[in-house]
């Protein structure tokens, strides 16, 4: 009976126990995470004297994304002089708690050189690890390191297979190069009409490349029937890079197109390029 009895006074009290634990690092979590939102907030006004020490403490307690913030707040120069050897401290950190935007920049800068001594192994492997978590510009840059046989032995297949991925998640540059290896047959089976495709996807988040090449395509009636209109249309928007008018020299391409028109046709094609600049470059 005794024996009883202090079984169920031991469980009662290590029950609480460990209510007290989960109660005092829930209130840990809670007071680091509206430290960290006031950070946020002050950086969004460009405080960032005041981010910078409402995130410096939580970074030194291991908080992740405040050891992020400071990464970019060093890379950046922002409220303090600019520094990348601390960035990438920072980033480091982060990145090996597995926060995948820290482990994309950590490895940019074994890429380039930044802060660190240049190593592209260890970028790929830093870039292996934020891609499989599912980041877009990690799965770009991996593929770029595949098909330039950076850091790994080249894989076209490889360097396909993670462009595609970061595409599908909406990644521009993704897009526009995965048209650019479907209109050349690189690494993939040549198709005009899925360059086509990934063209204008990346067109319609406004990547003036991407404009340009639909431009192209239309002129040359490649993937999509031949248009000198829409030709004429996006390589105006391509040339500006806003869409809109900027001083900018016109291009040969430009030039060429031109000529072959009628002053209506120019005339429609610029009523087309300012209604597809209002809707966003969406459904132009």
């Amino acid at each position: 009976m005794r024996n009883t009895i202090l079984r169920w006074t031991f469980r009662v009290l290590f029950g609480l126990f460990l209510i007290a634990i989960i109660a005092f690092y829930a209130r840990q979590q809670l007071t680091a995470r509206s430290d960290f939102q006031e950070g946020w907030a002050a950086y969004e006004q460009g405080d960032y004297e005041t981010a910078l020490r409402a995130w410096t403490p939580l970074a030194e307690q291991g908080y992740e994304e405040a050891q992020f913030n400071l990464g970019l707040i060093y890379e950046n120069g922002k409220g303090v002089a600019q520094d990348h050897k601390a960035a990438a401290q920072w980033y480091r950190l982060a990145a090996k708690q597995g926060l995948a935007s820290a482990q994309h920049n950590l490895g940019v800068m074994y890429e380039t050189g930044t802060g660190l001594t240049e190593n592209d192994q260890l970028a790929v492997y830093w870039y292996k690890r934020a891609a499989g978590q599912g980041l877009a510009d990690a799965q770009f840059n991996l593929s770029t390191m595949y098909e330039n046989g950076r850091g790994v032995k080249q894989d076209q297949k490889k360097a396909a297979q993670w462009r595609q991925r970061a595409a599908e998640q909406g990644h521009a540059a993704a897009q526009f190069n995965q048209g650019v290896m479907y209109y050349h047959g690189r690494g993939i089976a040549q198709d005009y009409k899925t360059a086509m495709q990934w063209f204008r996807r990346a067109a319609e988040q406004g990547l003036a490349a991407a404009q340009s090449s639909l431009g192209l395509m239309y002129a040359m009636g490649t993937g999509v029937p031949e248009d000198i209109v829409y030709a004429y249309m996006w390589a105006n928007i391509g040339a500006s890079g806003s869409g809109e008018e900027q001083n900018k020299p016109r291009s040969d391409f430009q030039n060429q197109i031109e000529q072959k028109m009628t002053p209506s046709q120019i005339a429609k094609a610029e009523k087309l390029a300012r209604e597809c600049i209002r809707k966003q470059y969406k459904g132009c």
